[in-house]
Parts: structure tokens; sequence; C-alpha cells
């Protein structure tokens, strides 16, 4: 720990400021709309789909049959995960990499998993479908900016596990000062 509580060591900043996670929620907030919109088109509930570079490249990207081979909408996939992702990062207060490593840990798996899936739906476009779908793009470019900060927060955490090694307990490390 540094003489600031909240701030981790090695780090310079603490990774669960608000003035961190906002701008996260705010990326969340975003994304969820994107994707429950794309979601209710794909269940017929708007007739048309906002398409402003790629022609027809949303309309086909979420009607492919790769889009459609799945269970339920992947719209309301990445909805509920971007949903996941407004609880999660609200969690805590500015010390919760040390308090709530639980929280920091799933969250940072989940932005984990949905920055992964982005890469594969950025690259299945071109190369499977000949075609780009905007919104998609908007959504993964969210998906993706919340991958760094999650992961500085995940270290901050992950260092008290490296502190339960030099004998102190993990309940110790991670209890509130």
């Amino acid at each position: 720990m540094t003489l600031d509580d909240t701030i981790p060591w090695g780090s310079s900043s603490n990774p669960s400021s608000w003035s961190k996670r906002i701008p996260l929620l705010i990326l969340a907030i975003i994304g969820f709309l994107i994707a429950f919109y794309l979601g209710l088109y794909q269940l017929h509930v708007f007739q048309k789909v906002w398409e402003p570079f790629f022609g027809n490249g949303t309309n086909a990207v979420v009607k492919s049959s790769f889009s459609r081979s799945l269970p339920i909408p992947d719209g309301l996939i990445g909805a509920f995960g971007y949903l996941c992702d407004i609880i999660l990062v609200s969690i805590g207060n500015s010390t919760r990499w040390k308090t709530k490593p639980w929280v920091v840990i799933l969250y940072s798996i989940l932005v984990a998993m949905m920055g992964f899936v982005s890469i594969l739906l950025i690259i299945v476009q071109p190369v499977f479908l000949q075609t780009w779908c905007t919104l998609c793009l908007a959504s993964a470019a969210l998906s993706l900016s919340m991958v760094l900060p999650a992961m500085q927060e995940l270290k901050a955490t992950l260092h008290l596990i490296k502190t339960k090694r030099s004998g102190e307990t993990f309940w110790e490390a991670i209890r509130e000062n």
C-alpha cells in the first residue's frame, strides 16, 4: 500500500475511483441501449434499423444465419452483458479493489469475455458476412474500451492475493481499513 490507502501498491492512481468508473458506467449504458435496440429489431419491434454507412449492412448482419443460430437474439444477449456491466461497475466504493475483490474479479471476467466476443464479431462481419454493421462496430468499440480499465482494477485486486503469500491472509489483505 502507498501512504494513500485508496491507491494500490505500484499504482499512481486509484483504479476503483468514481472518476474512472463513471466513464465505464456511461459506456456500458450506451452499449446497453445499442444492443437492446438491435435486439428489439431482431424481435421485429421495429421495421427498419438505422445504418448510416454500410447500406443494408446492419440488416444483413443481425438477420444472418450466424445471428439466427442462437436461441435468443444476439442483441439481447449483448444487452444482458452490458446490463451486468452496469450493475458490477456500480457496486462498491472507491476501495472496492480491496474490499469487494469478487465483484472486481467478476466484472473483469465479464469485460474480458465481452471484449473477446467483440473481436470475434468484428472478424465475422467482413470475413463471413461480407458486410459491416455500424451499430455492431460501435458496440464492439465500447466493449473493447472497457477492457484496459477493468484489467487495471483487477491487477490491484490480484496484488492482494500476492500479499497473502507474504504472510498476510487474504481476508486480512482485503478488510476495509
